[in-house]
């Protein structure tokens, strides 16, 4: 796929308007042929997304309402093609909105964008192969020697279980781009982020407990424990930005020294 030509700064808005009307057809076209695709294989999606539960013999499977299968499969279907079509989406969204940027701007945006895919997509297959397997057995089991029953799940509850699930520890995953960013920009030193460790510790616990998918201790405990260890990891890389911004600060003045003599 071809760039987008650098855009005139001063372009008319109904210029803008256009290629902002492009970018969101083109975008449209790649999610719904993406969603098509997504039809074909949505069986073998839902199958692979059931995993977690599908290793636990005495849970079963049920549908509750004529319409569900259908639903589940429709909305099967679009998840996967947004997943399909999203270099296409980003690739339009990001030539759309670079030519309106400045050098530094970009270069904001070159590291934030390839290393937030790389967290969320991080976050999620830590949540879907570590936290799944053992919260789903200890939330559907826990307390069952009181009273003999057999665990039965909905499909569209468990689709939707799942999807908040995968979706709220990706976005926990995006803690280190936000704090290195407000590094970068000056607003946050590492230096602070490290002399207010306790605190830290005790605010990830509070947002693990409030942002958890679920109420049980276990996998907030799962949740908080990541979050406190890229804490401590955006510690150290910030370190590294501050180090960074000084000599690219030093070279500046030189530069600006040497210009006027």
């Amino acid at each position: 796929m071809r760039r987008r030509k650098k855009q005139n700064v001063e372009m008319p808005l109904l210029e803008h308007l256009k290629e902002l009307r492009k970018v969101l057809l083109i975008s449209a076209y790649a999610i719904a042929f993406g969603t098509i695709a997504g039809w074909a294989l949505s069986d073998q999606v839902y199958r692979f997304l059931a995993q977690p539960l599908l290793g636990l013999k005495e849970v079963h499977f049920i549908t509750t309402t004529p319409m569900e299968p259908v639903l589940v499969k429709l909305k099967v279907s679009v998840v996967f093609g947004v997943l399909l079509s999203l270099p296409v989406v980003v690739w339009q969204i990001w030539s759309f909105i670079l030519p309106a940027l400045k050098k530094n701007e970009r270069k904001y945006l070159y590291f934030i964008v390839p290393w937030s895919i790389l967290l969320f997509v991080g976050g999620a297959a830590f949540s879907f192969y570590y936290v799944l397997p053992v919260g789903m057995k200890f939330l559907l089991f826990a307390g069952g020697g009181a009273v003999e029953s057999t665990p039965f799940v909905t499909k569209t509850s468990y689709l939707n279980f799942i999807l908040t699930f995968i979706l709220t520890f990706g976005l926990v995953f995006q803690l280190p781009i936000i704090l290195l960013l407000l590094i970068r920009l000056g607003y946050l030193s590492p230096k602070t982020l490290a002399k207010n460790r306790k605190w830290a510790f005790f605010i990830i616990v509070v947002l693990a407990v409030i942002i958890s998918p679920t109420p049980d201790l276990l996998t907030q405990l799962l949740m908080a424990g990541p979050m406190y260890l890229l804490y401590e990891i955006s510690i150290w890389l910030g370190y590294m930005v501050v180090r960074r911004r000084q000599k690219e600060l030093e070279k500046s003045e030189r530069t600006g020294r040497g210009a006027v003599e």
